[in-house]
């Protein structure tokens, strides 16, 4: 059952009820580590405060929590996850012919072993796909250039018509949620919508960590740099693991049939001044079963967007993790910058030599 966790001596086992679901169950629990809730999403049309306080509650205590009553019919996840096999099943030349190297975007596919988390190897496969936008022209920031076209394999059409209607079912779930929050925290529930309303920076991922590898590391430890992430896990794959606020023991995450697994990244811990978190996730690659499908979610204010501020009590505001090799920026663009070019260093070096390292 969701939010297992691995043998420590003190364990005990508690009854629980996962909020707005007909689950129940018991957790193995520690001292200042959580079991990852299941959340309703239909509770918004049917008791709101009740959805406001337990996403609340999930996003301060755990940084994660599963989604189900999002209203996402199971052919839509099966078509998403369909041709997600169907692009990693095509021939590497055709796969590489949208190479992200090719994209000063940060746009299109990434070979087994081209990215680094924290300067280690993922091994792992994935094509990145963002909104549809012009390149930036004149003079600017550099991180406009996450703006612009995607790189879509010609050999597989489908994959953009199926991607773009996902990115538009995800960003209306995704706006649910922040407005959620906000009004959870005594905030106008419309706060963020100058930010993101209009032209959020939303990005896919279609990840496929292969079986059967001597290589552990599917992508590092970590936090993820934007606001929000909607993951879509194939239901036979597991290997995401999380490690909670104030936790010393990783928490398994295995797939939710139907559910989306959420977390929250930096920027929201930002603009909330450290009383929702950003938990620190990895995954690992088992060497036994299936290929592991993936695909998450990101969904960010514009690029020249500075993260909005929730005016919380002084008693909530638990300040922001600060880690001096990792500093958290208010305009996304520059947060999400600053990790696109430690993770495609590759990519920075051919198109942006003056900031490689």
């Amino acid at each position: 059952m969701p939010g297992t966790h691995d043998t420590k001596p003190g364990a005990h086992e508690v009854p629980i009820t996962l909020i707005g679901s007909t689950h129940t169950g018991t957790v193995r629990r520690y001292p200042a580590v959580m079991s990852v809730p299941v959340l309703d999403l239909a509770l918004l049309d049917t008791d709101p405060a009740r959805f406001d306080g337990a996403v609340r509650a999930a996003a301060h205590d755990v940084g994660f929590f599963y989604l189900t009553g999002h209203g996402l019919p199971q052919d839509r996840i099966d078509e998403v996850l369909s041709v997600a096999r169907a692009f990693f099943a095509l021939p590497q030349a055709d796969k590489d012919a949208v190479a992200m190297t090719n994209s000063p975007h940060f746009r299109g596919y990434t070979r087994l072993g081209g990215e680094l988390t924290r300067g280690e190897v993922d091994w792992r496969e994935q094509i990145d796909l963002g909104r549809e936008d012009p390149a930036p022209s004149g003079p600017g920031p550099d991180y406009r250039n996450l703006l612009g076209p995607n790189q879509w394999p010609a050999a597989l059409p489908e994959l953009r018509t199926v991607m773009e209607r996902w990115d538009a079912d995800l960003s209306r779930i995704s706006l649910a949620l922040l407005r959620a929050w906000a009004r959870s925290l005594g905030a106008d529930p419309h706060v963020f919508d100058e930010a993101f309303a209009e032209r959020p920076a939303t990005l896919i991922k279609v990840v496929r960590y292969p079986a059967g590898t001597a290589t552990a590391q599917g992508v590092g430890a970590h936090k993820d740099s934007g606001v929000l992430t909607l993951l879509l896990v194939d239901p036979a794959s597991e290997g995401l693991q999380v490690l909670p606020p104030g936790a010393t023991v990783w928490v398994d995450v295995p797939p939710l049939p139907g559910a989306f697994i959420v977390n929250i990244g930096e920027m929201l811990e930002v603009g909330t001044d450290g009383y929702l978190h950003a938990t620190e996730h990895r995954v690992v690659n088992r060497r036994t079963g299936a290929d592991r499908i993936s695909v998450p979610y990101f969904f960010n204010p514009s690029v020249t967007a500075r993260m909005p501020h929730l005016p919380l009590p002084a008693e909530l505001r638990t300040g922001v993790t600060v880690d001096p090799d990792n500093p958290i920026f208010d305009t996304y663009g520059e947060n999400a910058w600053k990790s696109r070019l430690r993770a495609h260093p590759d990519v920075a070096a051919r198109h942006y030599p003056q900031t490689a390292s």
